[in-house]
């Protein structure tokens, strides 16, 4: 009876001996490709988890802002509030307040420079300037 080769074969997917680092090779080739890869995802999520802090420190801001007893102090409570709220360096980051609707309503405006870190990819990518606005209603209207 005669040996057939075909799908189910054991031979089919048996290489040549010549074939015995392929494998290595483009894991090789391809390796540098797949971590940076990695990294360029790891820079984006830092850079999003930096956006919703500073979503959070304009929120921050504008709260300590609008409860705030002085209307001179509001520009200083809300500056301390969004730099309290993150790990933000007070070089890279900017709080602004302004009043809206006659003094009803206050802007609280954080803005951040993030710095893209992560190695090699850092290199490749520019600083992402970030922003976040947060309006609310005065508490104590002058």
């Amino acid at each position: 009876m005669a040996r057939r080769e075909g799908r189910g074969s054991a031979r089919a997917f048996a290489g040549t001996p010549a074939d015995g680092g392929q494998a290595t090779v483009e894991l090789a080739m391809v390796l540098p490709l797949v971590a940076l890869v990695v990294l360029l995802v790891l820079q984006v999520g830092l850079v999003l988890r930096d956006q919703v802090m500073v979503v959070h420190a304009a929120r921050e801001a504008a709260r300590a802002a609008v409860v705030a007893e002085a209307a001179n102090d509001r520009a200083g409570s809300a500056a301390r509030a969004a730099r309290l709220s993150g790990s933000f360096h007070p070089d890279e980051t900017e709080v602004s307040t302004r009043l809206l609707d006659g003094g009803r309503r206050l802007e609280a405006t954080v803005r951040h420079v993030n710095r893209t870190d992560v190695p090699l990819v850092g290199l490749l990518l520019p600083d992402v300037g970030l922003e976040a606005r947060t309006v609310m209603r005065v508490e104590h209207p002058d």
